[in-house]
């Protein structure tokens, strides 16, 4: 797994870390038992401080999503979400096309997010 860190987009580079992570475990891309990359290359793979990278893995311990074992690094203890790998493949691929159709009409990354989130409303998913 590879981090890449956004530095305009506001939300601090330990959440984006976070967040990554947590998508990775629904997309099936991590598996319990799979290791995190160590933190000195996360530091320098993103470019982010050490204790930036700590940080976010405490953060992901704390959610009982990974676990630190001394000497060995950082491991996934569970899994996110219930939709099979299989099912989310193709879906990913449909969005990324719809993505870039939206992107060919004009639309920026707030206008795809405002338009995935009234979706979410209209469907009820978000209130």
């Amino acid at each position: 797994m590879e981090f890449r860190i956004d530095r305009t987009s506001g939300l601090p580079a330990y959440l984006q870390l976070v967040r990554q992570v947590r998508e990775a475990l629904r997309m099936g891309w991590l598996s319990p038992g799979d290791r995190l990359p160590p933190v000195r290359e996360v530091v320098t793979t993103s470019g982010v401080n050490a204790n930036t990278v700590l940080k976010a893995y405490r953060e992901l311990e704390m959610s009982g999503l990974v676990e630190a074992r001394q000497g060995s690094g950082t491991y996934v203890k569970a899994a996110l979400g219930s939709a099979d790998p299989e099912v989310m493949g193709p879906l990913r691929t449909r969005l990324a096309e719809w993505v870039r159709d939206a992107r060919a009409a004009g639309l920026d990354t707030e206008d795809v997010e405002a338009l995935v989130r009234s979706v979410l409303v209209d469907e009820g998913e978000i209130g």
